[in-house]
């Protein structure tokens, strides 16, 4: 019998989706602004089995954009703050906290094709291009985060087909990159935005360490990862 809690899921999913999101092991790398609310939504759906990696730990400015980031968990490792989040949503949920980055060296310890879906919400492109490739050897369902920074028009926000990706300068970046290095085995969704905002403050000086960062809102990082859960739900209903 169903849990009360995903009653609705159901109700638009339908039983037989309900029963494999209880046993489909999903990993998502990166949980700030746009894996963080994936996480929450696939979790609030009805997935029991998550991933979390991510290196990073919480500090002021993730306040405004991602899900685990608030005062009382200043200082804390991402992973252990989201884990515990997720955990009070569904407390039969089977959470894992990887606190480290992804990267070539250490991408075999991930086992990546012991899962059924990989999402990609990183931002280093070194790394990133590397988990496209590797994730691409996989039977999982595998979609990927393009940058949600300095945008502000919810309607611009799309999903593509990477090679399709129309726009956005950090996908046309990537595409650059991969073609003098290889491309992927196949092709993968992404989630992209067509929006040129060029009156976004481009860059901003952090600290004394004059760290460059881009502005970044909730309400686009957030939408971003809600459509990669929406993705995923859909392939569960494509193969009900």
């Amino acid at each position: 019998m169903i849990a009360e809690q995903f009653q609705r899921s159901e109700m638009v999913l339908g039983s037989a989706a309900m029963e494999r999101m209880r046993t489909m092991r999903v990993i998502i790398f990166g949980i700030g602004g746009v894996g963080s609310w994936c996480a929450e939504s696939l979790v609030r759906s009805g997935f029991y089995n998550l991933t979390l990696v991510d290196y990073d730990e919480v500090c002021a400015s993730n306040i405004n954009r991602q899900a685990p980031a608030l005062h009382s968990t200043l200082g804390m490792k991402k992973t252990t703050a989201l884990a515990a989040r997720l955990r009070d949503i569904n407390p039969d949920a089977e959470i894992m906290e990887r606190c480290e980055t992804f990267t070539p060296e250490n991408s075999d310890s991930f086992e990546l094709n012991t899962y059924d879906v990989i999402i990609d919400a990183i931002d280093s492109v070194h790394n990133k291009i590397h988990l496209i490739r590797e994730a691409c050897k996989t039977d999982a369902f595998f979609m990927s985060s393009m940058g949600a920074a300095r945008k502000m028009e919810a309607s611009m926000v799309a999903v593509a087909p990477f090679w399709k990706v129309k726009n956005c300068l950090f996908a046309r970046r990537l595409r650059k990159l991969m073609r003098k290095t290889g491309v992927p085995q196949r092709d993968f969704l992404c989630v992209y935005s067509m929006e040129q905002n060029d009156e976004a403050h481009e860059l901003q000086i952090v600290d004394n360490a004059q760290k460059r960062v881009n502005g970044s809102l909730m309400h686009i990082t957030a939408i971003f990862g809600l459509y990669i859960a929406g993705e995923v739900l859909k392939q569960l209903r494509v193969k009900n």
